[in-house]
Protein backbone atom coordinates (compact mmCIF):
# COMPACT_ATOMS: atom_id res chain seq x y z
CA UNK A 1 0.00 0.00 0.00
CA UNK A 2 1.56 2.98 -0.79
CA UNK A 3 -0.20 6.71 0.13
CA UNK A 4 0.40 9.83 -2.54
CA UNK A 5 0.40 13.32 -0.61
CA UNK A 6 0.13 16.45 -2.71
CA UNK A 7 2.68 18.84 -1.35
CA UNK A 8 1.45 22.55 -1.46
CA UNK A 9 4.05 24.81 -2.21
CA UNK A 10 4.95 28.39 -4.63
CA UNK A 11 7.66 26.90 -6.46
CA UNK A 12 10.08 28.07 -3.68
CA UNK A 13 9.26 26.69 -0.53
CA UNK A 14 6.91 24.09 0.81
CA UNK A 15 3.90 25.49 2.97
CA UNK A 16 3.91 24.16 6.49
CA UNK A 17 0.52 22.46 5.90
CA UNK A 18 2.64 19.94 3.70
CA UNK A 19 4.27 18.78 6.72
CA UNK A 20 1.41 18.20 8.76
CA UNK A 21 -0.34 15.76 5.80
CA UNK A 22 2.68 14.01 5.51
CA UNK A 23 2.35 13.16 9.94
CA UNK A 24 -1.22 11.98 8.88
CA UNK A 25 -0.17 10.35 5.99
CA UNK A 26 2.32 7.69 7.78
CA UNK A 27 -0.92 7.24 10.28
CA UNK A 28 -2.09 5.43 7.75
CA UNK A 29 0.26 3.07 6.93
CA UNK A 30 2.75 2.39 3.94
CA UNK A 31 4.55 3.87 1.93
CA UNK A 32 4.18 7.80 1.44
CA UNK A 33 5.23 9.81 -1.89
CA UNK A 34 4.96 13.36 -1.81
CA UNK A 35 4.19 14.84 -5.41
CA UNK A 36 5.11 18.42 -6.34
CA UNK A 37 3.60 19.74 -9.10
CA UNK A 38 5.33 23.24 -10.07
CA UNK A 39 7.40 24.93 -12.43
CA UNK A 40 10.99 25.66 -11.47
CA UNK A 41 10.12 23.48 -8.29
CA UNK A 42 13.71 21.79 -8.18
CA UNK A 43 14.46 23.63 -5.15
CA UNK A 44 11.21 22.60 -3.56
CA UNK A 45 11.93 18.72 -4.38
CA UNK A 46 14.63 19.17 -2.80
CA UNK A 47 12.92 20.14 0.88
CA UNK A 48 10.73 17.37 -0.18
CA UNK A 49 13.03 14.70 -0.18
CA UNK A 50 14.15 16.05 3.49
CA UNK A 51 10.86 15.25 4.98
CA UNK A 52 11.06 12.54 7.49
CA UNK A 53 8.05 9.35 6.83
CA UNK A 54 8.66 10.19 2.76
CA UNK A 55 9.94 7.53 0.94
CA UNK A 56 9.85 9.37 -2.35
CA UNK A 57 9.32 12.78 -4.46
CA UNK A 58 7.61 13.02 -7.84
CA UNK A 59 8.50 15.68 -9.51
CA UNK A 60 6.11 17.32 -11.95
CA UNK A 61 8.07 20.20 -13.22
CA UNK A 62 6.07 21.82 -16.10
CA UNK A 63 5.02 25.00 -17.29
CA UNK A 64 1.21 23.57 -17.36
CA UNK A 65 1.14 23.33 -13.14
CA UNK A 66 3.16 26.31 -12.87
CA UNK A 67 0.39 28.41 -10.73
CA UNK A 68 -1.25 24.93 -9.67
CA UNK A 69 -4.03 25.37 -11.45
CA UNK A 70 -6.99 23.04 -10.12
CA UNK A 71 -7.96 21.94 -13.47
CA UNK A 72 -4.21 20.44 -14.61
CA UNK A 73 -3.26 19.04 -10.89
CA UNK A 74 -6.63 17.13 -10.81
CA UNK A 75 -5.79 15.32 -14.44
CA UNK A 76 -1.84 14.09 -13.16
CA UNK A 77 -3.52 13.22 -9.81
CA UNK A 78 -5.95 11.11 -11.48
CA UNK A 79 -3.57 9.82 -14.07
CA UNK A 80 -0.91 8.82 -11.12
CA UNK A 81 -3.91 7.44 -9.12
CA UNK A 82 -4.10 4.10 -9.96
CA UNK A 83 -0.84 3.21 -8.08
CA UNK A 84 -1.73 3.95 -4.75
CA UNK A 85 -4.25 2.97 -1.77
CA UNK A 86 -4.65 6.84 -0.50
CA UNK A 87 -4.52 10.63 -2.03
CA UNK A 88 -3.93 12.79 0.57
CA UNK A 89 -3.40 16.69 0.54
CA UNK A 90 -3.75 19.56 2.82
CA UNK A 91 -7.05 20.79 3.82
CA UNK A 92 -6.15 24.20 2.60
CA UNK A 93 -8.05 26.55 -0.68
CA UNK A 94 -5.67 24.67 -3.11
CA UNK A 95 -6.68 21.10 -1.93
CA UNK A 96 -10.16 21.80 -1.21
CA UNK A 97 -10.20 22.91 -5.33
CA UNK A 98 -8.68 20.18 -6.79
CA UNK A 99 -9.09 16.81 -4.83
CA UNK A 100 -12.99 17.03 -4.90
CA UNK A 101 -12.36 17.26 -9.06
CA UNK A 102 -9.70 14.31 -8.34
CA UNK A 103 -12.28 11.85 -6.34
CA UNK A 104 -15.12 12.79 -9.58
CA UNK A 105 -12.84 11.89 -12.07
CA UNK A 106 -12.03 9.17 -10.34
CA UNK A 107 -16.02 8.26 -9.09
CA UNK A 108 -15.03 7.89 -5.64
CA UNK A 109 -16.50 9.58 -2.41
CA UNK A 110 -13.75 11.51 -0.23
CA UNK A 111 -13.37 12.26 3.09
CA UNK A 112 -12.75 15.98 4.10
CA UNK A 113 -11.03 18.16 6.81
CA UNK A 114 -9.70 15.07 8.70
CA UNK A 115 -8.54 15.85 12.40
CA UNK A 116 -7.53 12.61 13.38
CA UNK A 117 -6.58 8.83 12.08
CA UNK A 118 -7.99 6.04 13.78
CA UNK A 119 -6.79 3.46 10.67
CA UNK A 120 -6.16 3.40 7.12
CA UNK A 121 -9.97 3.57 6.43
CA UNK A 122 -10.96 5.49 9.44
CA UNK A 123 -10.88 9.13 10.52
CA UNK A 124 -12.03 11.39 12.63
CA UNK A 125 -13.59 14.74 11.50
CA UNK A 126 -15.78 17.95 12.71
CA UNK A 127 -19.18 18.40 12.20
CA UNK A 128 -21.80 21.25 13.35
CA UNK A 129 -19.13 23.77 13.10
CA UNK A 130 -16.95 21.80 15.36
CA UNK A 131 -19.42 21.00 17.87
CA UNK A 132 -19.27 17.34 17.55
CA UNK A 133 -16.64 14.90 16.11
CA UNK A 134 -17.59 12.11 13.64
CA UNK A 135 -15.76 9.15 12.91
CA UNK A 136 -16.16 8.06 8.94
CA UNK A 137 -15.23 4.98 7.60
CA UNK A 138 -14.76 4.79 3.76
CA UNK A 139 -14.69 1.44 1.61
CA UNK A 140 -13.68 2.75 -1.74
CA UNK A 141 -11.32 1.06 -3.61
CA UNK A 142 -8.81 4.73 -3.16
CA UNK A 143 -9.44 6.34 -0.42
CA UNK A 144 -8.99 10.25 -0.82
CA UNK A 145 -8.92 12.39 2.29
CA UNK A 146 -7.87 16.54 2.87
CA UNK A 147 -6.38 17.17 6.10
CA UNK A 148 -7.17 19.70 8.83
CA UNK A 149 -3.08 21.13 9.10
CA UNK A 150 -3.51 22.65 12.69
CA UNK A 151 -4.73 18.67 14.10
CA UNK A 152 -1.42 17.46 13.46
CA UNK A 153 2.33 18.10 14.42
CA UNK A 154 4.43 19.10 11.10
CA UNK A 155 6.76 16.47 10.01
CA UNK A 156 10.44 17.13 10.95
CA UNK A 157 13.23 17.32 7.82
CA UNK A 158 15.04 14.84 8.71
CA UNK A 159 14.48 12.19 5.73
CA UNK A 160 16.03 11.55 2.63
CA UNK A 161 14.18 9.99 -0.04
CA UNK A 162 14.67 9.51 -3.79
CA UNK A 163 13.44 12.07 -6.26
CA UNK A 164 12.18 10.75 -9.47
CA UNK A 165 10.53 13.07 -12.33
CA UNK A 166 7.08 12.90 -13.87
CA UNK A 167 7.22 13.05 -17.44
CA UNK A 168 2.79 13.08 -17.36
CA UNK A 169 1.75 16.95 -18.35
CA UNK A 170 -1.55 17.73 -18.91
CA UNK A 171 -3.07 20.85 -19.93
CA UNK A 172 -6.55 21.00 -19.95
CA UNK A 173 -7.51 24.51 -21.85
CA UNK A 174 -10.43 25.28 -19.26
CA UNK A 175 -8.44 27.84 -17.45
CA UNK A 176 -5.13 30.32 -17.43
CA UNK A 177 -4.01 31.93 -14.92
CA UNK A 178 -4.33 36.13 -14.94
CA UNK A 179 -3.07 37.20 -11.70
CA UNK A 180 -2.91 37.48 -7.89
CA UNK A 181 -2.41 39.89 -5.30
CA UNK A 182 -0.47 39.18 -2.40
CA UNK A 183 -1.11 41.26 1.25
CA UNK A 184 2.18 42.05 2.36
CA UNK A 185 3.03 41.84 5.75
CA UNK A 186 6.03 41.48 8.64
CA UNK A 187 4.39 39.66 11.07
CA UNK A 188 3.85 36.20 10.95
CA UNK A 189 1.39 34.00 8.54
CA UNK A 190 -1.94 33.67 10.35
CA UNK A 191 -2.18 29.94 9.63
CA UNK A 192 1.26 29.22 10.77
CA UNK A 193 1.82 31.53 14.08
CA UNK A 194 2.65 30.54 17.13
CA UNK A 195 0.69 33.42 18.21
CA UNK A 196 -2.70 35.41 17.28
CA UNK A 197 -4.25 38.12 18.19
CA UNK A 198 -7.48 38.77 17.03
CA UNK A 199 -10.11 41.75 16.35
CA UNK A 200 -13.79 41.32 16.36
CA UNK A 201 -16.59 44.19 15.80
CA UNK A 202 -16.39 45.60 19.09
CA UNK A 203 -13.09 47.62 17.65
CA UNK A 204 -15.71 49.63 15.85
CA UNK A 205 -13.44 50.77 12.75
CA UNK A 206 -10.51 49.47 11.28
CA UNK A 207 -8.68 52.75 12.63
CA UNK A 208 -8.57 50.93 15.78
CA UNK A 209 -7.62 48.05 14.87
CA UNK A 210 -4.10 49.64 13.83
CA UNK A 211 -4.66 51.68 17.02
CA UNK A 212 -5.27 48.72 19.44
CA UNK A 213 -4.47 45.08 17.78
CA UNK A 214 -1.36 45.68 15.50
CA UNK A 215 0.92 47.39 18.05
CA UNK A 216 -0.10 43.97 20.58
CA UNK A 217 0.68 42.11 17.86
CA UNK A 218 4.07 43.93 17.24
CA UNK A 219 4.85 43.22 20.72
CA UNK A 220 4.37 39.67 20.83
CA UNK A 221 5.45 38.79 17.24
CA UNK A 222 2.11 37.54 16.48
CA UNK A 223 -0.07 37.28 13.64
CA UNK A 224 -3.15 39.91 13.29
CA UNK A 225 -6.64 37.81 12.90
CA UNK A 226 -10.58 39.00 12.81
CA UNK A 227 -13.99 38.22 13.49
CA UNK A 228 -16.23 37.39 10.22
CA UNK A 229 -18.25 40.20 11.71
CA UNK A 230 -15.18 42.41 11.22
CA UNK A 231 -14.40 41.33 8.37
CA UNK A 232 -17.82 42.07 7.06
CA UNK A 233 -17.78 45.38 8.32
CA UNK A 234 -15.19 46.03 6.59
CA UNK A 235 -12.43 47.09 9.05
CA UNK A 236 -10.04 44.35 7.85
CA UNK A 237 -9.85 42.82 4.71
CA UNK A 238 -11.07 39.45 4.64
CA UNK A 239 -7.62 37.15 4.08
CA UNK A 240 -7.29 37.84 8.11
CA UNK A 241 -10.90 36.47 8.78
CA UNK A 242 -10.95 33.36 11.30
CA UNK A 243 -13.24 30.93 11.91
CA UNK A 244 -15.74 28.36 9.72
CA UNK A 245 -15.61 30.08 6.43
CA UNK A 246 -11.94 31.87 7.06
CA UNK A 247 -8.74 30.50 8.25
CA UNK A 248 -8.40 27.46 10.46
CA UNK A 249 -5.39 28.78 13.30
CA UNK A 250 -4.49 26.57 16.09
CA UNK A 251 -1.47 28.83 17.75
CA UNK A 252 0.23 28.31 20.93
CA UNK A 253 -1.33 31.59 22.21
CA UNK A 254 -5.02 33.05 21.02
CA UNK A 255 -6.05 36.54 21.98
CA UNK A 256 -9.44 37.42 21.11
CA UNK A 257 -10.05 40.80 21.76
CA UNK A 258 -13.78 42.37 21.50
CA UNK A 259 -14.57 38.83 19.86
CA UNK A 260 -18.05 37.41 21.64
CA UNK A 261 -17.51 34.31 20.18
CA UNK A 262 -20.10 32.95 17.66
CA UNK A 263 -20.39 29.13 16.66
CA UNK A 264 -18.35 29.64 13.56
CA UNK A 265 -15.17 31.57 15.05
CA UNK A 266 -14.99 29.33 17.67
CA UNK A 267 -14.84 26.32 15.47
CA UNK A 268 -11.36 28.30 13.50
CA UNK A 269 -9.39 28.86 16.83
CA UNK A 270 -10.75 26.80 19.76
CA UNK A 271 -7.77 24.14 19.17
CA UNK A 272 -5.58 26.48 20.63
CA UNK A 273 -2.75 25.70 22.84
CA UNK A 274 -4.25 28.56 25.24
CA UNK A 275 -7.08 30.96 24.83
CA UNK A 276 -6.71 34.62 26.21
CA UNK A 277 -10.53 36.57 25.75
CA UNK A 278 -10.68 40.55 26.48
CA UNK A 279 -14.40 41.20 26.61
CA UNK A 280 -16.57 43.61 28.77
CA UNK A 281 -19.36 40.80 28.77
CA UNK A 282 -18.93 37.76 30.99
CA UNK A 283 -21.74 35.77 29.89
CA UNK A 284 -19.80 36.12 25.79
CA UNK A 285 -19.84 32.65 24.23
CA UNK A 286 -16.13 32.72 24.38
CA UNK A 287 -15.76 32.46 27.84
CA UNK A 288 -16.18 29.21 27.91
CA UNK A 289 -13.42 27.87 25.59
CA UNK A 290 -11.12 30.31 26.98
CA UNK A 291 -8.35 30.20 29.35
CA UNK A 292 -7.82 33.04 30.64
CA UNK A 293 -11.21 36.08 30.19
CA UNK A 294 -10.33 39.76 31.49
CA UNK A 295 -13.56 41.21 31.98
CA UNK A 296 -12.96 45.45 30.90
CA UNK A 297 -13.32 47.96 28.40
CA UNK A 298 -10.83 46.71 25.50
CA UNK A 299 -10.10 50.13 24.86
CA UNK A 300 -8.53 50.51 28.01
CA UNK A 301 -7.10 47.08 28.99
CA UNK A 302 -5.27 46.39 25.39
CA UNK A 303 -3.46 49.70 25.69
CA UNK A 304 -2.31 49.14 28.97
CA UNK A 305 -1.12 45.47 28.37
CA UNK A 306 0.83 46.67 25.30
CA UNK A 307 2.54 49.09 27.73
CA UNK A 308 3.42 46.15 30.47
CA UNK A 309 4.70 43.73 27.82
Amino acid sequence: MAILVYAEHDNKELKSATLATVTAATQMGGDVHLLVAGAGCQAVAEQAAKVAGVSKVLVADNAAYANQLAENVSLLVKDLAAGYSHIVAPATTTGKNFLPRVAALLDVSMVSDITAVVDANTFERPIYAGNATATVKTSESIVIVTVRGTAFEPAELTGSAAIEAVATATDAGKSSFVKEELAVSDRPELTSASIVVSGGRALASGENFTKYIEPLADKLGAAVGASRAAVDAGFVPNDMQVGQTGKIVAPNLYIAVGISGAIQHLAGMKDSKTIVAINNDPEAPIAGVADYFLEGDLFTVVPELTAKL
